[in-house]
């Protein structure tokens, strides 16, 4: 089957991923984490967000975030998240149905919170008619493809602290805002002031995966019964944490990450000089998002598919990863030049 610019969660597992699953596919070993492989990839983790840095590994996306919420919350909580958070739209009511909470979705221009926005959002305080702000959620890099600076975080995160809050970080592209921005997992996470990190892994050359890392652990009080009764704790966890020790153990996350944003900035430099295509948000990641003349849309699907953004507005999402190739590249911007000059 051909590349695709539908989601990084189309392409397939990175070949040293899989030698990591073959390898870790000999003998018996003890279930639920406690094998070598679980301790090894802790241990990586923390050198990335610190010795303090607790590690949970969990099957999914949506399962880290559901579990990491709940960790920290009661059911009369709220979590203020942007509008287009994955938590918001794209996790069908899951972290609503397992923290019994509420999501405070605020507006923003390109997915990222402010400090500004948060004040807005953080009302009824101490009155029991209203639901209570108990988390702020950011993602990083957003839906959007646009990346949080370490200072921008920081910021965030002290507003966060001064109302009580926990910031709690949906990393799904993780890698790829640490690649566009030259900085470590640590710097925009711990260093800035982050209490809860869901680490992505699926969409950077994983099999399947992810890691709850509570930053601040005393958080993580009594998670191992939050992740078994959210349906999120693995017997044979060897097979997700060799994943994680051979992703995060050396830098092919960073590569991986690297590449997939290489190819999206292409992608866009390539496809903005076309007629009828619109670049609407700045590439800083592995996603590109563009408004395309509506009847170039569904030929070009054909070539490549991919997803609509929005409707209404015409505007649709193209991403790359770790796989994509320059000639993947040439193939979809020629169809779209002929396309449109035809």
């Amino acid at each position: 089957m051909s590349r695709m610019f539908a989601s990084d969660n189309a392409s397939g597992a990175h070949p040293d991923i899989m030698a990591a699953l073959i390898a870790a596919n000999t003998g018996h070993a003890h279930a639920y984490g406690n094998d070598e492989w679980t301790r090894s990839a802790k241990q990586t983790m923390k050198r990335h967000f610190g010795d303090q840095a607790e590690t949970f590994f969990v099957f999914n996306g949506t399962g880290a975030n559901v579990t990491a919420l709940s960790a920290v919350m009661r059911s009369y909580h709220a979590v203020i998240c942007a509008e287009t958070a994955h938590i918001n739209c794209d996790e069908c009511g899951a972290p609503e149905r397992f923290t019994g909470g509420k999501l405070l979705p605020v507006a923003t221009p390109d997915g990222k919170l402010t400090p500004a926005l948060i004040e807005g959002a953080i009302t009824g305080v101490g009155v029991e008619h209203h639901s209570q702000p108990r988390v702020v959620s950011i993602t990083q890099s957003t839906e959007y493809g646009t990346t949080y600076r370490s200072e921008e975080i920081a910021a965030i995160a002290d507003v966060t602290h001064a109302h009580g809050l926990v910031l709690h970080v949906d990393g799904a592209r993780i890698s790829n805002a640490a690649a566009f921005l030259g900085c470590t997992l640590g710097e925009m996470t711990t260093d800035a002031g982050a209490d809860i990190v869901s680490c992505g892994g699926a969409k950077n050359g994983m099999v399947f995966g992810e890691a709850v890392v509570f930053i601040r652990p005393e958080l993580a009080e009594g998670f191992a019964f939050v992740r078994k009764n959210g349906a999120q704790l693995a017997s044979k966890m060897r097979f997700i944490s060799a994943q994680f020790e051979a992703l995060f153990g050396g830098d092919l996350w960073l590569q991986n990450a690297a590449h997939a944003n290489e190819m999206a900035r292409l992608l866009a430099s390539e496809m903005q000089g076309i007629s009828g295509v619109e670049i609407t948000q700045s590439v800083e990641a592995n996603e590109v998002f563009a408004r395309v003349r509506r009847e170039l849309i569904k030929p070009l699907q054909d070539v490549s598919d991919y997803y609509m953004w929005d409707v209404q507005s015409d505007e649709v999402r193209w991403v790359t990863s770790w796989d994509t190739t320059s000639e993947d590249i040439d193939r979809f911007v020629g169809a779209a030049r002929a396309l449109s000059e035809g």
